[in-house]
């Protein structure tokens, strides 16, 4: 399951979400707001998303790893609009019977997105400037 979200995402209900009793290990990766990038200063987060076609291509991505990977289940969400310093942006939660397929699949996810999932990032620097990134870098899409 993957989807995006305006409100702040409920860690708890995403690790709930791939709890099995087959499963001996749950790996999880949490992508926070960082107050610095590329020697700049950065006072806040703006992210935003074409919600249907990120959607879309979230859920390809989750098919892909619970293809490749012996995994049982996985779950991704990426927050958009406006984050402070410390919020959560990107979470993705893995269940494996074993620990390295965990590892692997929630590895290829969080990259997958980041790699192919439309959603633009603005940095708000403290010099008062901000600018608009693409977060997958090979997005052909606006900002």
């Amino acid at each position: 399951m993957f989807s995006i979200s305006t409100a702040p995402l409920d860690l708890s209900a995403l690790r709930a979400a791939v709890l099995d009793p087959s499963c001996g290990a749950v790996t999880s990766f949490e992508g926070l707001v960082r107050n610095h990038n590329e020697g700049r200063e950065v006072r806040s987060l703006e992210y935003d998303a074409h919600p249907v076609l990120a959607e879309k291509e979230g859920r390809r991505i989750m098919e892909e790893a619970m293809d490749s990977f012996d995994i049982t289940r996985a779950v991704a969400c990426h927050r958009i609009g406006h984050l402070a310093i410390g919020d959560l942006a990107v979470a993705v939660y893995v269940s494996s019977p074993h620990r390295r397929a965990a590892f692997e699949a929630g590895r290829f996810l969080i990259d997958s997105i980041k790699a192919r999932v439309p959603v633009w990032k603005r940095e708000h620097f403290t010099d008062g400037t901000s600018e608009w990134l693409a977060v997958c870098p090979g997005c052909r899409h606006g900002h």
